[in-house]
C-alpha cells in the first residue's frame, strides 16, 4: 500500500522531463537549420557574383587589378578595380584613424567617469545616431560639411603638406575628396564603435577595478592596467564592425565624393571612388555587360568583408573568457 504514491509521483515526474526533452529538440533543430540555411543563403551570393563576375572578367580587355578605366559597355570592354580598391581602403583608414580614439574615449566616459543621469541619456543619443540613415548623414555631409571643411583642408595643406599625401595641387576647388568621405565615414561609424565599446568595459570584473583602486591606482591608472587589457579584444572586434560599414558604404559617399578614374595619392584633391559608390552611380544606366563588371566588383568588395569579420571571430577567440 505504500508503493503507489511514489510510482505516482515518478510517473508525473517523467512527464515534464520528457516534455523539456522535446522542446530542448526542437529547439536544437532549428538552431542548427537557421545556421545552416545562413550558409546555404551566404553561398548562393558567393556563387552568383562568382558566375556573373566570370562572364565580365573572360572579356576585360585590360588587368582587373591594375587598370585605372572603368569603361565595360564600350567597343573593347576595358575595367578595373585599382581607382576603386585604393579609394575604398583609403576612406575606410583615415575614418578608422578618426573613429577608433574618439569611440573609445566616449565609451570611457559614459561607463567610467559620466555620472549616472547624465551617462544614461548620452549612452541613448548615442545609440539614435547608429540609426540615422545613411541617405541623411550625405545631405549633410554633401549640403555642410564639404562647404565648410575648405579652412582645415587649406591648413593640412600648409602645415602638413610636406608629407605629399595632404598636399593639396588642385586649389580653389570643392573638396569633394577622400578625406571629406573619410571625416563623413568616421561619423557614421563612431556610433557603432562606441555603443559595442562601451558595453565591453562594462563586463570588465568589478574586483578587478577595486583590487587596481585599493592598490593606490588612480582612476586613469585603473582604467589602463584594469579596463583596457580586459577590453582590447572587444575594442579591435568593434572597430572591425566599424570598418564593415565604411567599407561598403554606398549613398554618403556618392552624395559627398566626386568620382573619377585617376588615382591620386592626394587625399585633399577632388577624384577617386570606392566599390559600393561606382555601383549605386553606374548600375542603373549599365548594360548587361556592364552589370556583370559591376558584379565583378561587387565580389571583391564581398570577399574583403568575409575577411574583416572573419579577423574580428578569431581576434574574440584568442579570449575566450569574452566570448563566453
Amino acid at each position: 500500500m505504500t508503493s503507489s504514491p511514489p510510482a505516482a509521483s515518478e510517473g508525473r515526474d517523467r512527464r515534464p522531463r520528457r516534455d523539456s526533452r522535446v522542446g530542448d529538440s526542437i529547439f536544437f533543430n532549428i538552431s542548427r537549420g537557421s545556421g545552416i540555411l545562413l550558409l546555404v543563403i551566404m553561398a548562393a551570393i558567393a556563387g552568383f557574383l562568382a558566375y556573373r563576375s566570370g562572364l565580365a572578367l573572360s572579356k576585360d580587355e585590360g588587368n582587373f587589378l591594375t587598370t585605372f578605366e572603368w569603361n565595360p559597355d564600350g567597343p573593347k570592354p576595358v575595367f578595373g578595380i585599382a581607382v576603386l580598391a585604393f579609394g575604398t581602403i583609403v576612406s575606410a583608414l583615415i575614418a578608422m584613424l578618426i573613429a577608433v580614439p574618439v569611440a573609445i574615449g566616449v565609451a570611457l566616459f559614459i561607463s567610467h567617469y559620466a555620472p549616472r543621469k547624465i551617462a544614461q541619456p548620452f549612452a541613448y543619443l548615442v545609440d539614435l545616431l547608429a540609426a540615422v540613415p545613411s541617405i541623411v548623414y550625405g545631405l549633410w555631409g554633401a549640403l555642410f560639411l564639404v562647404p565648410h571643411i575648405n579652412g582645415l583642408t587649406a591648413w593640412m595643406d600648409q602645415y602638413l603638406g610636406w608629407t605629399y599625401v595632404f598636399s593639396q595641387t588642385q586649389h580653389g576647388v570643392t573638396p569633394r575628396n577622400l578625406f571629406t568621405v573619410g571625416i563623413l565615414l568616421a561619423i557614421m561609424i563612431l556610433p557603432i564603435i562606441t555603443a559595442v565599446t562601451r558595453e565591453v568595459f562594462r563586463q570588465v570584473p568589478r574586483m578587478h577595478e577595486e583590487a587596481a583602486l585599493a592598490l593606490g591606482a588612480t582612476r586613469w591608472e585603473m582604467i589602463r592596467t584594469a579596463v583596457l587589457p580586459f577590453g582590447r579584444p572587444g575594442i579591435i572586434s568593434a572597430s572591425m564592425l566599424g570598418l564593415g560599414r565604411a567599407l561598403g558604404e554606398t549613398i554618403a559617399v556618392a552624395t559627398v565624393l566626386s568620382a573619377s578614374n585617376v588615382l591620386s595619392l592626394h587625399v585633399l584633391d577632388p577624384g577617386g571612388g570606392t566599390f559600393a559608390q561606382n555601383i549605386a552611380l553606374k548600375f542603373g544606366e549599365a548594360l548587361p555587360f556592364g552589370r556583370d563588371a559591376l558584379m565583378a566588383s561587387g565580389l571583391v568588395l564581398f570577399v574583403i568583408t568575409l575577411l574583416v569579420n572573419g579577423a574580428a571571430r578569431l581576434i574574440i577567440a584568442r579570449r575566450k573568457e569574452y566570448s563566453a
